[in-house]
């Protein structure tokens, strides 16, 4: 059996914290929760971690913030899990004080090279009687207990909107603490555009894989309106709950066709399309990885149509190109620039 991070092996060094109905907020590996006695509430914003939860005997499993199977003042203890984004932390500490009940007690749990130090002056923002409780594996634990809790916990007063212009389009896109490239359009995600705008892709259909806030399945739409074309319709799939609820907010908001699903790569995926596009990400909290998106080349021909076409964009230092040659087909850089290449294939 593979080593729980270190913030789980804190949590378990502090067992005796757990009391009465246990809530676990940002759990990132269901190995835990067999550990920690007869069951509660597991909350994940990841698809893949909430499906693996899923599957834990006497334990409610939630994905993301919005999951009706969250409820107020139900829990007497509620362990929140330091998130890599600290915006996010103040997100999970709000959802934390609705879900407990009175005299509930509140225990943080991080990792020290992750911030859990600054972390703790956003949790005594709203406990300022928290202390710490131990130290050990790197991390720090820290609890307080809860004189009243929230009484309201409404995402959508979380979600907050940008206008993003590029290319003449503009957009409006929802965002949400915790979701990449919050507020901005990044880098890579802007070459892939003005690729898309000088070697159009030739499709009626398009899957946007680690669709994030619906930024390019948006744009490219109002791009192609704005250029006298009928849109493709561009559907979505992420495996970070906040993504899937700010797409789906983006494509409301700026009219546009396409369902957003949530997915751990495209192991919840069915059907082919003409053309996917994609801007992966290669991080892991603070590590380079790039996992998921090897797996990602590994799947994908599965999913497109015979001749159709792959447009990745990546950092120019990733070793992607020898495997969309291997498990796509031949291909060929669109654009390039010193930090970033636009990659296009066409299914063999």
């Amino acid at each position: 059996m593979s080593a729980l991070p270190n913030s789980h092996e804190a949590l378990l060094r502090n067992r005796d914290l757990l009391d009465g109905a246990v809530g676990l907020i940002g759990v990132t590996d269901p190995g835990l929760l067999p550990m920690l006695g007869e069951g509660g509430l597991a909350m994940s914003e990841h698809a893949g971690v909430y499906a693996a939860l899923s599957r834990m005997p006497g334990w409610q499993a939630c994905f993301g913030y919005d999951d009706p199977g969250l409820h107020a003042k139900s829990c007497d203890t509620l362990v929140v899990f330091l998130p890599k984004a600290r915006a996010e932390l103040d997100l999970r500490l709000a959802l934390a004080l609705w879900l407990a009940r009175a005299g509930a007690r509140l225990v943080l749990v991080g990792e020290k090279k992750e911030g859990i130090a600054g972390a703790v002056k956003q949790l005594r923002a709203r406990l300022p009687d928290a202390g710490k409780v131990d130290s050990a594996r790197h991390c720090q634990v820290w609890s307080a207990d809860v004189a009243e809790p929230a009484t309201e916990f409404r995402l959508a007063d979380w979600l907050d909107w940008t206008s993003v212009v590029h290319a003449g389009v503009s957009i409006d896109v929802a965002g949400l603490p915790g979701i990449f490239s919050l507020g901005e359009l990044d880098e890579g995600t802007a070459l892939l555009l003005d690729s898309l705008a000088r070697v159009p892709v030739n499709a009626e259909r398009v899957l946007d894989f680690a669709c994030g806030a619906g930024v390019i399945g948006s744009w490219l739409q109002r791009w192609q309106q704005q250029s006298g074309q009928v849109p493709a319709r561009v559907d979505g799939v992420d495996v970070q709950s906040q993504a899937v609820i700010c797409a789906r907010a983006t494509y409301e908001r700026n009219g546009c066709a396409g369902g957003i699903q949530a997915s751990d790569g495209l192991s919840g995926v069915q059907g082919k399309w003409p053309a996917i596009i994609t801007n992966p990400p290669f991080h892991t909290g603070v590590r380079t990885d790039t996992s998921m998106t090897e797996r990602f080349l590994r799947e994908v021909a599965a999913h497109l149509e015979p001749g159709g076409e792959l447009r990745l964009v990546a950092n120019t230092f990733l070793p992607y190109e020898e495997l969309i040659r291997r498990h796509v087909g031949s291909v060929e850089r669109l654009e390039q620039t010193r930090r970033f290449t636009v990659y296009r294939a066409l299914r063999r």
